[in-house]
């Protein structure tokens, strides 16, 4: 059966509630949207539009992406296998990874293919972009990438920018610049 039907129990027997505007795994972060040491000081995060970022932001944007691609996650490791093929938990299948490759492998979770008794596999079906919680799912996807970012870095003022293609003629974004090229020390 595939894990995500049971989510989060199948991994976990237990769960925390975090009160107030705290949130994260052990409840020691603030909300999206507040700060301070209580999380009580509201934060208004204003995003770019790719295009009107200044040289200096984008260096710094896609310096930042390339921490990310080199650093460990502190909080986070990656299940490498099924809850059945972990034998219950006896077992356990969990790796390192990096925090860009974290959010690449959440979005994948999301979307695989489902599995179901026996070797049977349900491949019409895709929880992240092909049901009605598309939209809110990946703006919470990106207000996560966009907090570890911001805690890799430390720095709080990072917003990840938008394209507004509302315009556009052709994928303005699909250069180089924005999606690297291929030189041999690209990461």
């Amino acid at each position: 059966i595939d894990d995500r039907e049971n989510w989060p129990t199948v991994f976990y027997n237990r769960t925390c509630q975090c009160q107030g505007n705290f949130m994260g795994y052990n409840c020691g972060e603030c909300k999206f949207g507040f700060t301070g040491p209580n999380c009580t000081v509201r934060r208004t995060m204003i995003r770019k539009e790719i295009f009107r970022m200044t040289t200096a932001e984008k260096e710094k944007f896609i310096a930042y992406l390339n921490l990310a691609k080199r650093t460990i996650s502190q909080d986070f490791v990656i299940a490498t296998g099924t809850y059945e093929q972990m034998n219950n938990g006896s077992n356990p299948l969990f790796a390192d990874i990096n925090v860009y490759d974290l959010f690449t492998w959440i979005h994948y979770y999301a979307s695989r293919d489902a599995f179901l008794e026996g070797d049977l596999v349900w491949r019409d079906v895709d929880f992240a972009h092909e049901a009605p919680a598309f939209v809110p799912w990946h703006r919470y996807f990106l207000l996560l990438w966009e907090r570890e970012i911001q805690k890799l870095t430390e720095d709080e003022d990072f917003t990840i920018p938008y394209w507004d293609w509302r315009d556009a003629q052709q994928c303005e974004v699909c250069t180089d610049e924005f999606f690297g090229g291929t030189h041999p020390t690209s990461l």
